[in-house]
């Protein structure tokens, strides 16, 4: 072989078939032959085959080996990529929560995030304390309520209803315990509606029962849930899902 002239295309097969698949592409780069050399089927098969045999049992005589393999590997990367982090944060927005019966407001709570005292798992969970001094917030055990839970944007420059649901009457509560209320929410994004979002808004009264024979509710713990796991989702998870409802 004269020097500065190419390899036989016989060569560059022999070499191919030691190479790993990030420098057979990189080497598929140098010109149009050693192209035509790396490329070929019959050294992506195997590749291919043992890395990604989903695709390669799924394949087309049209499509090389090779493009399968890059499909592959870029879905792969696009997996094990991390979310960005979200635009909101929890200083820029407030939950308002507003219970009522049918004889008007039995209590409004409005608790901005910043205030909130995040869970020392970093799930998206929250206590609020309904009782401010003696205004308690208080009605008949039969009484059907409407719950009612907004996130507010900084400046009211937007607001997502997270949950507006009503419970009707004795039995819905448990005195000394809780009153629970959920909704599952909708998918974000503006071609999804109706669609659902594997996500469920949580709202549990803590109860108790008053001197005067009234239902009390002092304080409440509100959160979002995976359906699939039923459990409570990270704090970035909730942030990147509400911004879509509260930011343009």
């Amino acid at each position: 072989m004269r020097e500065g002239s190419s390899p036989p295309w016989q060569v560059l097969n022999l070499v191919a078939d030691h190479l790993d698949p990030e420098t057979l592409a990189t080497a598929s780069c140098v010109c149009k032959s050693w192209s035509v050399s790396m490329s070929s089927d019959h050294l992506w098969h195997p590749i291919c085959s043992a890395t990604y045999p989903s695709l390669s049992n799924l394949r087309r005589a049209a499509v090389p080996y090779r493009k399968l393999y890059s499909l592959g590997r870029a879905a792969e990367k696009r997996r094990l990529q991390k979310p960005p982090k979200p635009r909101l944060s929890m200083a820029d927005f407030a939950f308002a929560v507003d219970i009522q019966n049918s004889r008007g407001s039995v209590a409004t709570v409005l608790k901005p995030g910043a205030q909130l005292k995040l869970d020392k798992s970093g799930v998206f969970r929250f206590d609020i304390d309904v009782e401010s001094g003696d205004q308690a917030a208080a009605f008949d055990e039969l009484d059907s309520l409407r719950i009612t839970w907004n996130v507010v944007l900084q400046g009211f420059d937007g607001v997502f209803t997270v949950m507006d649901c009503n419970c009707k009457g004795k039995g819905s509560f448990i005195l000394g315990l809780e009153g629970w209320f959920s909704k599952e929410l909708p998918a974000a994004g503006c071609c999804s509606s109706g669609a659902a979002s594997g996500l469920v808004a949580d709202l549990r009264l803590g109860l108790r029962e008053s001197a005067a024979g009234k239902v009390v509710a002092e304080k409440m713990s509100v959160g979002l849930l995976s359906i699939v796991s039923w459990r409570y989702v990270c704090v970035d998870d909730a942030l990147r899902y509400l911004q879509h409802f509260l930011l343009p």
